[in-house]
């Protein structure tokens, strides 16, 4: 039985040492992370390669549900996901997992809580935006990567990856970036 461990914080600023610290003091023997929305499950290839790696008996092991998903659908596919390799899941705040019969119902209420704390946070964030308009103070989010510095590494030939260590991001994001590059290039032909 392995216990792999997996982090996730949504944006570059933030940091996940400390999830991957409690992570290995919980007897991870594997710690994955990434940097990437917890909204659905596109672009988290750290979590996919954790699901595909997972034998009979392991343990996928989270420190709180969101960093799992934020979506139920989302949690409950993934939870189901490691259940059809045999595995299990653990989330360590509040302690649950997919052992028992029980884990799995609480599973489901904390991912549907979750899923409606999302909803929430929107709706303020909207409400907030509207209201800035409003005052005409709104100025829009701020950028999280230079697109330019991007493509400049790119241009001088560093590779994806290195690229995405060196500005803090995953490297799906250097290849969305290079990508929407490419794309207002040819529409501005």
């Amino acid at each position: 039985m392995t216990r792999i461990g997996y982090a996730r914080v949504s944006t570059v600023d933030q940091d996940f040492d400390v999830q991957q610290q409690r992570l290995r003091a919980e007897g991870c023997q594997i710690v994955r992370a990434e940097k990437v929305s917890g909204a659905s499950r596109d672009g988290r290839t750290e979590l996919a390669t954790i699901i595909e790696f997972l034998r009979e008996g392991d343990e996928l092991v989270v420190t709180r549900l969101d960093r799992l998903g934020r979506d139920t659908r989302d949690v409950l596919n993934i939870v189901h996901e490691c259940e059809e390799r045999g595995a299990y899941v653990t989330i360590l705040d509040p302690h649950v997992s997919t052992r028992g019969e029980m884990g799995q119902i609480i599973l489901t209420v904390l991912g549907m809580v979750a899923q409606m704390e999302r909803k929430f946070i929107k709706e303020r964030q909207r409400e907030g935006i509207a209201r800035a308009k409003a005052a005409g103070v709104y100025k829009g989010g701020r950028p999280r990567l230079d697109y330019k510095h991007i493509r400049r590494l790119h241009s001088e030939g560093v590779g994806p990856s290195a690229i995405a260590k060196a500005v803090g991001c995953s490297r799906m994001q250097v290849y969305r970036v290079l990508a929407k590059s490419v794309v207002s290039l040819t529409v501005m032909d």
